[in-house]
């Protein structure tokens, strides 16, 4: 995965809750296992019309947003299928960052195993970055992983809560397997002392 350190960039205001799965990536464009080109199923039946052509209304659709790295949104992000294609959507989409005042478990989870941060912030906050998002793209807003902020365009700094080992994986770009990997020679010598102990079962 590609390290999550510091971002600075444009947020969509997506003043929505229980904005689920389904609504992040529809169903029909769940025929494949690749993650790229995802992008352009993101929000597919609020960006576009049945004969492709795109909303106006809709907040990716116009600009600066079509270049957000950031969404926030309100509470219940994520909720009802566990379909891990809506962080993939998401990303390929090009966000790198959501905030909530809360998340659905299971979308949470699947962000950072894809290099997203979902961020929780109460509500009132949420509000205020809304408001930030609005003024487009001379309102950029930063998200610092390392130090855990925020920081607003007036340059004040919110703090987040995020666990410290999942902080760690997006800090160093590390999915499942590459935390994994990062132990390769302790499980090397564990498999040494094994074949050295039990030889006839590794024949």
């Amino acid at each position: 995965m590609t390290p999550f350190t510091t971002l600075t960039g444009i947020a969509a205001p997506l003043p929505m809750a229980n904005v689920d799965t389904d609504k992040i990536i529809p169903a029909r464009f769940l025929k494949t296992i690749e993650r790229k080109g995802l992008g352009r199923a993101a929000f597919a039946d609020m960006r576009f019309n049945d004969d492709g052509s795109e909303k106006p209304e809709f907040v990716l659709n116009r600009e600066p947003y079509r270049a957000a790295e950031i969404l926030i949104a309100h509470e219940n992000f994520g909720c009802g299928s566990s379909r891990e294609h809506a962080p993939w959507a998401l990303l390929d989409f090009g966000i790198r960052c959501v905030i909530a005042p809360d998340f659905a478990d299971i979308f949470f989870n699947n962000s950072f195993k894809n290099g997203i941060l979902p961020i929780r912030l109460p509500r009132e906050l949420c509000d205020a970055l809304m408001e930030d998002a609005k003024l487009g793209a001379n309102a950029r807003i930063t998200v610092d992983l390392a130090r855990q902020v925020v920081l607003r365009p007036n340059g004040e700094e919110i703090p987040f809560d995020v666990d410290p080992l999942r902080k760690h994986r997006l800090l160093n770009g590390l999915d499942d397997i590459g935390e994994t990997m990062q132990r390769s020679a302790v499980i090397e010598s564990f498999e040494q002392k094994q074949r050295a102990a039990q030889p006839w079962l590794f024949g």
